[in-house]
């Protein structure tokens, strides 16, 4: 019996793709995710919650919130998260030419549609952030208008709250922060 062995993709393959094709190319475990670039309201509810948190850390600058960042996990692992923070002490330890090469405190993905999307965010970036030991990872569904937390505890990134309609959100990471999803979802 013959068998076709697949490699795994590197992050030098990775770095290899086109960058200005449109696509936003990830790598988990080796294998390729390719989307398209983000519609405008992903950029909005984006941009909403990078605005949020920015306020906060102009009155209590423990560190940085940033989109669409590239952040390298391992040689096999190469993700592109909608929004990261983390902290100034975090930052001499996981930044490096540009990208962050360890697991920042807080992840957000924002959701965008089609089945193989929904996968890779509720699923495969899951279980990549849990491996890495992300201390929080967000999944914003923009359509459903629900905010997923999840908080990392014994290794698990377990479920810790799940925000809708006028709720409150707030976070350990960030002490003091607090928005509603309202404020996230809220579109011009």
């Amino acid at each position: 019996m013959v068998s076709n062995i697949v490699p795994l993709m590197t992050i030098a393959d990775l770095e290899a793709m086109p960058a200005d094709d449109g696509n936003r190319y990830e790598l988990i475990e080796g294998e390729l995710y390719v989307s398209s670039a983000p519609g405008l309201t992903h950029q909005i509810v984006s941009d909403n919650i990078v605005h949020l948190m920015r306020t906060y850390l102009d009155q209590n600058p423990m560190g940085i919130a940033v989109s669409t960042i590239g952040l390298i996990l391992s040689n096999y692992n190469g993700v592109i998260p909608d929004i990261v923070f983390f902290s100034h002490e975090e930052a001499d330890q996981i930044v490096s030419n540009e990208r962050l090469y360890s697991a920042p405190s807080l992840v957000i993905e924002i959701l965008s549609a089609g089945a193989g999307n929904l996968h890779r965010d509720r699923v495969a970036k899951h279980q990549l952030y849990q491996k890495y030991a992300v201390k929080e990872y967000w999944i914003v569904d923009r359509d459903e208008r629900v905010i997923e937390i999840y908080r990392l505890k014994s290794k698990v990134l377990q479920s810790a709250a799940k925000a809708t309609g006028d709720d409150e959100i707030t976070t350990p990471i960030l002490p003091g922060f607090a928005c509603s999803t309202q404020q996230i979802f809220s579109l011009p």
